[in-house]
């Protein structure tokens, strides 16, 4: 029987969609042959239904990041075989930001048992990952270029954020291990339910003012002693306080997903810089797919930036997993 290349392609799609491996393009198969890690593309999207998941598809994405949470058991479930018929996996769910922080005990508690329910529709929509931002402060603090942070490594209490008198910032320090207190006491709780769902907790490296530094960020994900607790790394989410090769480097082996943006550093700027289109901003993307190989992370690769098609940012995806920047 004669098969054509267009047929041949969209049946080998349709089998990596149903045994969970990523179909691979030619540009892709090309790049996992430069590196010994393989590297698989995403986007991110509120639903998976069908206009969407034949849009990723259409433009080479074979994975979707969701972030509604207003959905249903049923709908997730829906959207995990809509997802599959167009040949696009849900790795993972963006729950975002939880309030494991908030001075109301009630408060704390009511976001707990929402991310219990999203770990849950996660496991629906047959993502590995859940997304999570434990919370937020909002006291003075050191600028992105000061911190020099020093914790006790057991607890995890900061003694000191920056050169000079700890005194300076005393109500920031208080707030930070206030913070780590109570988002262990949450996440030790969730971790049963991630292992009951199959789906791992993601804590990610974002502007919540917390945990900003490499060392002190692993210290955290690492203290869980737990399969089920790794870091989503942002690639050019914290470039403002350390050099994304160094988070990778640090993280290694705690790192359980990527995203990819990018981070134009001033520091005359309020927040020493501006998120920027990929490959404009202070990211050296060449550099950064060495490390990714060198600390032989392989996984997802979620795309989280704006300022061009959905083909130019899958093409752009092609050439750094290829090792040429974007």
């Amino acid at each position: 029987m004669h098969i054509n290349r267009r047929s041949f392609i969209k049946a080998a799609a349709a089998v990596a969609a149903t045994s969970g491996i990523p179909f691979k393009s030619q540009a892709e198969s090309a790049a996992a042959c430069a590196f010994k890690t393989q590297l698989h593309k995403a986007l991110i999207a509120k639903v998976a239904d069908d206009a969407t998941c034949e849009r990723l598809a259409k433009a080479g994405f074979h994975g979707v990041e969701l972030t509604n949470k207003d959905v249903t058991v049923e709908q997730a479930r829906q959207g995990r075989v809509t997802a599959a018929k167009h040949g696009v996996k849900i790795h993972s769910f963006m729950y975002g930001w939880a309030q494991f922080n908030n001075a109301d005990p009630e408060a704390r508690r009511a976001s707990v048992e929402d991310v219990k329910r999203v770990i849950q529709l996660s496991a629906e929509y047959g993502a590995s990952s859940m997304l999570l931002v434990p919370c937020r402060v909002d006291v003075a603090m050191p600028k992105p270029s000061q911190f020099k942070i020093e914790f006790d490594p057991r607890s995890l209490h900061v003694k000191r954020v920056a050169e000079g008198d700890p005194a300076a910032f005393a109500e920031y320090i208080a707030a930070q291990n206030t913070a780590t207190d109570l988002t262990r006491q949450a996440v030790e709780e969730l971790v049963p339910v991630a292992a009951r769902e199959g789906v791992t907790i993601a804590l990610e490296n974002v502007w919540n003012n917390l945990w900003v530094l490499p060392d002190f960020a692993t210290a955290f994900v690492r203290s869980f002693d737990n399969p089920w607790v790794k870091a989503y790394l942002d690639l050019g989410n914290s470039v403002r306080y350390t050099p994304t090769e160094q988070w990778l480097r640090t993280m290694n082996s705690a790192i359980v997903k990527l995203h990819i943006k990018d981070f134009k550093i001033d520091r005359d700027k309020k927040n020493d810089g501006d998120f920027v289109p990929i490959g404009k901003g202070d990211v050296d993307w060449k550099s950064v797919r060495k490390v990714i190989d060198n600390v032989g992370y392989n996984g997802w690769v979620t795309i989280e930036s704006g300022g061009f098609t959905d083909d130019e940012h899958s093409a752009m995806m092609d050439r750094f997993f290829a090792g040429h920047g974007t």
